[in-house]
């Protein structure tokens, strides 16, 4: 399991993003979290094993109906498994 780090850019912010991304992703019972940046992306943290990379991030480019992705960018951070951040998938402000 990797810890990941995800920017997205594009018209997510005022346009429920956060909250369709937090309902699609708890259904599949992955740890981590969304909120917006000051810069008008939205940050994703969540720990994910590698076959579920592509999946996250196509429900991160799909998004909600009023939103639109222009990127999604991504990086693989330092993951401590004694370190609990979160449970579940949580909206952050």
């Amino acid at each position: 399991m990797e810890r990941y780090l995800f920017i997205v850019s594009g018209k997510v912010q005022g346009v429920f993003y956060r909250k369709a991304i937090q309902q699609m992703v708890s259904f599949g019972q992955i740890r981590g979290y969304i909120k917006n940046r000051k810069d008008a992306t939205v940050e994703v943290v969540a720990d994910l094993y590698e076959d579920q990379l592509e999946d996250f991030l196509n429900i991160l480019r799909n998004g909600s109906p009023s939103s639109r992705v222009d990127d999604v960018s991504w990086e693989i951070i330092e993951y401590n498994e004694d370190e609990l951040l979160y449970d579940g998938f949580e909206i952050r402000y």
